[in-house]
């Protein structure tokens, strides 16, 4: 999935633009006569949005048990408040037997401002695994605070594949620092602390992989990450080695909006060191 690598560079590399779709919409999207049901709730995560280019996941879904979730990409048009939203594939499901799930096209009119932001339109597509059309229908969504679904961070096919080879609950969590942040807008830089001596660390964000086996040094490593609101994160720090200069020491610099925190860090293979945030609309 070459695509969602680049992607995801993308999503990680800048975070200048004014999120004004970021975050949790959820409403219903119909469907036609002979479709698997006339109703579905859908919930849309977009944890990425500037003026080429919005990102996110969708949960169409009968209940929390019943679903589908999928990836979508998408352009939005500040003009004319039209956005187009295009599933590139599931990601999972769990659906009735007499029912495949839709590889979905989005269609979606923003309407008001603030609380009372409303995206609604229409949608068509075509059956998983083959060209056959499913019944369209329409959409209507509204921005919400707390989502339904668990957000997820995204994530490359290849950190993906190098996760597998963690065990992260043999190493005891310590929680460092509790940040709340009033701004999605995250930027994340970690030097070696004090002496360079070859620490090497990989980095979670919630569970996922996004940095592997990096070495601290006195440049940073930079992580820009969108947050979505009202949700839970933590960054972890996994010690990779103890530097020559047991334990291994990191300083974290978080910068959000106009406030700077300046965090250190230490880590060994028995502890691993935790910063939490959370961005409150």
């Amino acid at each position: 999935m070459r695509l969602l690598s680049i992607l995801l560079l993308l999503l990680f590399a800048s975070a200048t633009y004014a999120q004004s779709l970021t975050g949790i919409w959820r409403g219903k999207r119909t469907q036609g006569t002979q479709g698997c049901f006339p109703e579905y709730g859908l919930e849309l995560h977009i944890y990425y949005s500037n003026e080429q280019l919005i990102m996110g996941n969708a949960y169409s879904y009968v209940s929390k048990e019943q679903y589908t979730k999928t990836l979508f990409t998408g352009r939005y048009n500040p003009q004319t408040k039209r956005l187009v939203l295009i599933e590139s594939s599931v990601l999972s499901y769990n659906v009735p037997p007499q029912c495949i799930p839709c590889i979905k096209t989005y269609q979606l009119n923003l309407v008001g401002n603030g609380a009372e932001e409303v995206l609604s339109g229409e949608w068509s597509g075509h059956e998983m695994g083959n060209r056959n059309a499913c019944v369209p229908g329409k959409i209507d969504l509204h921005r919400e605070k707390v989502p339904v679904f668990p957000v997820t961070v995204p994530q490359s096919d290849s950190l993906a594949q190098l996760q597998q080879k963690f065990d992260l609950r043999q190493r005891e969590k310590e929680v460092v620092q509790s940040l709340k942040l009033d701004t999605s807008h995250i930027r994340i830089d970690l030097y070696d602390n004090a002496e360079i001596d070859d620490d090497t660390v990989s980095v979670f964000l919630n569970g996922a992989l996004l940095l592997y086996k990096k070495r601290l040094t006195d440049r940073p490593l930079t992580l820009n990450i969108t947050a979505m609101p009202n949700t839970e994160y933590e960054l972890m720090m996994y010690a990779e080695n103890l530097g020559r200069i047991p334990p291994n020491t990191s300083l974290m610099i978080v910068t959000a909006g106009r406030r700077k925190y300046e965090i250190r860090i230490s880590s060994s293979d028995t502890k691993t060191a935790v910063v939490r945030f959370r961005y409150d609309l």
